[in-house]
């Protein structure tokens, strides 16, 4: 049985996508996080008004971009997921 993503294991998804390119397409963030268009509009609303991530408009093009708060999210959620698997405990 496969397990669900939890919803921090989502973002964090999303936020690596994104960590080493200047700026990325919503369409490739859809399809690499594996996500409907719907709940992928919720994410990145939720991660841009928290600011881990910047939305760019550009020539009518939308875009997104990693925040130094969001790469911190990923260095810290690697921590705590390392931490959590030494235990046996499923984040």
């Amino acid at each position: 049985m496969v397990e669900r993503r939890s919803k921090i294991g989502i973002l964090v998804d999303i936020l690596r996508l994104m960590q080493n390119k200047e700026k990325v397409k919503p369409t490739h963030i859809l399809y690499g996080a594996n996500l409907s268009h719907g709940r992928l509009k919720k994410h990145l609303a939720s991660l841009e008004e928290q600011g881990f991530i910047v939305k760019i408009v550009e020539d009518g093009n939308t875009y997104y971009k990693i925040t130094q708060k969001g790469l911190e999210l990923i260095q810290q959620f690697r921590k705590i997921k390392e931490f959590s698997d030494a235990f046996g405990i499923n984040i």
